[in-house]
């Protein structure tokens, strides 16, 4: 899949295209409703898919002291939509610029001038613009100027409610992985580079490789049973530390998976962890004996877990 850049012009190939626009950071059912849609329209009238998302988020650009609150990095949602269909990712800069276009600026000077796209996709209750002037009405109305076709796609809903990445991060906050596995159509997942810590796992035969939680949303603190993805592709079960070892100080928040019947060195490279179930908070233990003790448990069941 190619990924295009909102500062640089749209290869020729590209451009007639029809586009699917929103964040699109969890890519849950909701959002793989709208991007199916412009797939399958792209499809019908042999003309390129393209998916647009936002990077940084647009939350992040108006309120910069957010907490952190990512569900996917883009190399995630890149594969995501390459898995779906997609022909391309564009990933829109948000910055100063964007956020002061107006709604019309959007549609002549971005979506059918930048992208020269035909067809658009969103959910019934995008907006964009400054102010938040534009809405699937608007761009439908004004498009049509542009030769610009709208198509708006109303709400998922699953178990009675509708699906949302507010949905998801609640379950995540909750340590409800399964709730938000469902959500999403797979387990919440973060990606990373292992870096190396103090190598207390190493002494008590629980070797962890840790990860630097970066944008993530914070899931419940906590142990997790996990499935971890290596550079080589193989998946591995384990369990999973999440949070910030309050037996130990200074406090350091980590994601620590200790992954079971591996050996190797993971150093450096890039992983993936998924999160299956949660098993229960964080505790402070009398001495590390009965730490080590509770591993072993906690291990014990998420190998049940996972079996």
């Amino acid at each position: 899949m190619i990924r295009l850049n909102s500062l640089e012009p749209v290869p020729d190939h590209l451009r007639g295209g029809i586009v699917a626009l929103g964040n699109f950071d969890g890519f849950h059912l909701g959002h793989q409703s709208v991007v199916g849609e412009a797939i399958r329209w792209a499809r019908e009238e042999g003309r390129p898919a393209i998916v647009a998302t936002f990077d940084p988020h647009p939350v992040r650009y108006f309120a910069p002291d957010a907490a952190p609150f990512r569900l996917t990095t883009l190399d995630q949602r890149q594969e995501l939509f390459a898995a779906a269909g997609a022909d391309a990712m564009l990933v829109i800069h948000f910055g100063a610029d964007v956020a002061g276009m107006t709604a019309s600026e959007w549609i002549e000077h971005g979506l059918a001038g930048h992208l020269g796209a035909v067809g658009v996709v969103t959910g019934e209750d995008f907006t964009f613009g400054k102010g938040r002037s534009g809405n699937p009405q608007v761009l439908s109305e004004q498009g049509a100027r542009f030769g610009l076709r709208a198509r708006a796609m109303g709400a998922v809903t699953l178990e009675g409610e509708v699906v949302s990445s507010s949905r998801i991060r609640d379950a995540l906050l909750a340590g409800d992985c399964e709730s938000a596995a469902r959500l999403l159509t797979r387990p919440f997942a973060i990606r990373g580079i292992v870096q190396h810590g103090d190598k207390l796992g190493r002494t008590i035969n629980f070797p962890t490789a840790n990860l630097d939680m970066g944008n993530y949303l914070r899931p419940r603190y906590g142990i997790y049973a996990v499935k971890g993805r290596l550079p080589d592709g193989r998946v591995v079960n384990g369990a999973a530390n999440m949070g910030i070892r309050p037996m130990f100080d200074p406090p350091k928040e980590l994601l620590e998976p200790h992954f079971f019947d591996f050996s190797g060195d993971l150093y450096g490279q890039e992983i993936e962890v998924a999160f299956h179930h949660f098993l229960r908070p964080e505790a402070k233990y009398d001495g590390l004996d009965a730490l080590v003790a509770q591993i072993g448990r906690d291990c014990d069941e998420a190998r049940r877990l996972l079996g």
